[in-house]
């Protein structure tokens, strides 16, 4: 097989930093670009069956599915963790602290109180107990069988089921009401592993003798999350009880159901929600002297700003991924239209001013040149009081390309790149070229630095400039050996980088089975990468892709692979 762009890219990189490893953001594995070569899709030998964490927007999904939207949490989650560039692979290595075991009980039970008030019980409970003052084992077991199969999405084994009804049972008899004791139970099912856990379950492959799969609830549960980021649905639930999901012709008829319905929108947003670090926002702040503008309402819009030009761009005009990058349509509010100076009258729909409007920057407008000109982008990527070439560069090389970039050493002085009061040095750029003297610093900014000034007309806050502190910004730079002179060139250069399109594939893999791809998936993952390209690079055509292949729901054998890992550990000795 031959090198590919990315690894050739990844050993330019290395070589950059001098002594500094830089390794691949994917696991420190390479991200796999595809050889022309490749025609039929590879066998896989898989990965291990995941046990992953619900995210609290699956969580507060699959709540709103059964039970209805207007059910109250009231709880708070205990934070994700990123695991090679994605929260989504962090959830398969986190587990629950006291605390948040306390947390997950009290919104277990705010729920659970909530399903059966006055308010809400004659819709979701399918029964009414003989007498409300005492157990109803028939009316608990309908309920609690019904609510189950779509929180544990499976079917409860006989034996859960009658702890739940008996709960109930005991429950009622203490309280003296039958719905009191139906709610501590339901509470008790929220709060088991069962529900806050996606747990993952193999079976042997009658088609590959030798190989294991995903059961059939297991790959229901996976293909769900992975395009709607949320609990299977009824119908997907019954194509995993009669076994049609495990039929080649089952599978495809419901992936083309899901990717047609309009919650692929939910999975569309979630993956680039995750990807895009857009969790980032919850512990962000502008300094309120310096960026006014900037609140916590901006950073609202500036999040649903590119969630919106990302579902317009490769759902609703099924484009290209890349043009994202050079794309000048977006939308924007009257207050994003404050901070990128555009006029109010045309941002504001039909007189509200709270209401998202379609907006097309003019042709040649530096302003608007893909989503890394927005807010989302050159705001979260920078300090509170100022822009940061150096933060934007390395945000780049890792969230959209899949490049690592060392964190500096930590002697470092920065004194020179933060002088911004009086500065000798009046540009970033200046600042950052005294700065780079360091023998230790010279290797990586170079990497980072040329990319990250060509937006250095956009200030913290996403304000849009072309001076500072008096002086003409210049904003050349190159990617790769590719030269530009702006944002508008960068946007540009981009889209045409191979490592662009194949770390989008290898992110949105590793979001949907929650690991990273191994060298042992090397070919599977370049025919991913191959097809995606030859499908004119858009992602329902990606997506449809991942989730009929087989190789995204075979397991590896664990025992196998823990005696694989014993003689590779033995043979080092």
């Amino acid at each position: 097989m031959k090198i590919s762009n990315r690894l050739t890219t990844r050993l330019t990189i290395a070589a950059a930093c001098g002594a500094l490893a830089l390794t691949s953001m994917m696991g420190g594995s390479t991200t796999f670009a595809a050889p022309a070569a490749v025609k039929a899709e590879p066998v896989s030998p898989g990965g291990p069956a995941m046990v992953r964490r619900l995210t609290p927007s699956q969580y507060q999904q699959i709540i709103s599915d059964v039970f209805g939207p207007d059910i109250k949490l009231g709880g708070r989650f205990e934070p994700d963790v990123r695991k090679d560039g994605l929260l989504a692979v962090g959830t398969s290595g986190i587990s629950v602290s006291i605390s948040g075991l306390a947390q997950y009980d009290t919104m277990a039970r705010t729920i659970a109180s909530q399903v059966v008030d006055e308010q809400h019980r004659a819709a979701l409970i399918p029964c009414k107990p003989a007498n409300t003052r005492q157990p109803d084992e028939a009316c608990a077991r309908q309920f609690l069988e019904k609510a189950g199969r779509m929180l544990y999405r499976r079917p409860l084994t006989q034996q859960e089921l009658q702890l739940r009804v008996a709960a109930a049972g005991e429950a009622a008899t203490t309280l003296k009401n039958f719905y009191s004791g139906l709610s501590l139970s339901l509470a008790g099912m929220l709060s088991s592993s069962q529900f806050l856990f996606r747990h993952e379950m193999s079976e042997a492959d009658p088609e590959n003798p030798g190989m294991r799969r995903l059961d059939s609830y297991s790959k229901a549960q996976r293909l769900s999350f992975f395009l709607w980021n949320t609990a299977p649905d009824s119908a997907l639930l019954a194509a995993a009880e009669s076994g049609e999901i495990q039929t080649k012709k089952g599978l495809e008829k419901q992936v083309t159901r899901m990717l047609a319905s309009p919650r692929l929108e939910d999975g569309v947003r979630a993956f680039f929600t995750d990807m895009l670090e857009f969790d980032r926002f919850a512990n962000f702040a502008k300094d309120p002297q310096i960026y006014p503008k900037f609140t916590g309402a901006a950073a609202d819009d500036a999040q649903e700003q590119t969630l919106r030009t990302i579902v317009d761009q490769v759902l609703t005009q099924n484009g290209d991924y890349r043009d994202l990058f050079t794309t000048r349509k977006t939308f924007l509010t009257p207050l994003l239209g404050s901070l990128y100076s555009v006029p109010v009258a045309k941002v504001t729909a039909n007189g509200a001013p709270d209401q998202w409007t379609p907006y097309e920057y003019p042709e040649g407008d530096p302003r608007g040149v893909g989503i890394l000109t927005q807010a989302s982008f050159v705001a979260l990527h920078s300090h509170p009081g100022r822009s940061s070439p150096t933060v934007r560069g390395k945000a780049v090389r890792e969230v959209l390309l899949c490049q690592r970039v060392p964190d500096p050493p930590g002697n470092v002085a920065f004194n020179v790149v933060q002088d911004t009061a009086d500065p000798v040095y009046k540009t970033a750029r200046a600042r950052l070229k005294a700065h780079a003297t360091e023998a230790m610093c010279t290797g990586c900014h170079k990497i980072t630095d040329p990319i990250g000034l060509a937006m250095e007309n956009f200030d913290s806050a996403a304000g849009f400039r072309t001076r500072e502190n008096g002086e003409t910004i210049d904003t050349t730079g190159d990617l790769n050996g590719k030269k530009y002179n702006d944002a508008i060139g960068l946007g540009q250069a981009i889209h045409d980088d191979p490592a662009t399109a194949s770390c989008l594939v290898n992110k949105l893999f590793a979001y949907a089975s929650g690991r990273t791809a191994t060298r042992a998936e090397r070919e599977w993952m370049a025919f991913m990468v191959k097809g995606f390209a030859d499908g004119g690079y858009r992602i329902p055509s990606l997506m449809r892709q991942i989730s009929t292949s087989d190789a995204f729901y075979r397991v590896k054998d664990q025992a196998e692979e823990t005696k694989a890992a014993d003689a590779s550990a033995a043979e080092k000795k």
